[in-house]
C-alpha cells in the first residue's frame, strides 16, 4: 500500500506543479520525472515501490482497454489518414528502437569500464 501511496503522491504533485506553474507538460509526465529523480537521489527506496510497480506492470493491458475502445469513435478519421498514421507509427517506433539501442550501448560501455577498472 505504501508503494501505491508514493506513486499517487508523485502524480498529485505533478498535477499541483503543472497547475500552479502552468507548465505545458502533462502532469503525469511531471510526476514521473520527479519520481524518477527521487529514486536516483535515493529519496525514495526502490523496495518501497517495487511491489506496486510490479502489480501495475502485470496488469498493464487492462489500463489500455478503455483507450483502444475509445479509438473506435475516430474510426472514419483513421481510415482517411491511414497512410500518414502508419508512417508516423513506423517512424516513431524506429526512433524509439534507435534511442533504446543507443542507451543500452552507452550503459553497457559504462558498466564494462567500471568492471575493468575494479
Amino acid at each position: 500500500m505504501l508503494g501505491f501511496s508514493i506513486v499517487t503522491g508523485f502524480y498529485l504533485l505533478g498535477i499541483m506543479l503543472q497547475t500552479a506553474l502552468n507548465i505545458p507538460i502533462p502532469a503525469n509526465v511531471i510526476g514521473l520525472i520527479l519520481f524518477t529523480a527521487s529514486l536516483f537521489l535515493k529519496l525514495v527506496k526502490l523496495e518501497w515501490v517495487e511491489d506496486a510497480g510490479q502489480f501495475l506492470i502485470n496488469h498493464m493491458l487492462l489500463f489500455f482497454i478503455p483507450f483502444v475502445v475509445g479509438t473506435m469513435v475516430f474510426f472514419q478519421f483513421i481510415g482517411v489518414y491511414a497512410v500518414q498514421l502508419l508512417v508516423s507509427l513506423f517512424a516513431s517506433t524506429v526512433g524509439v528502437l534507435l534511442v533504446t539501442g543507443w542507451t543500452v550501448k552507452l550503459v553497457n560501455r559504462k558498466e564494462r569500464r567500471q568492471h575493468e577498472s575494479s
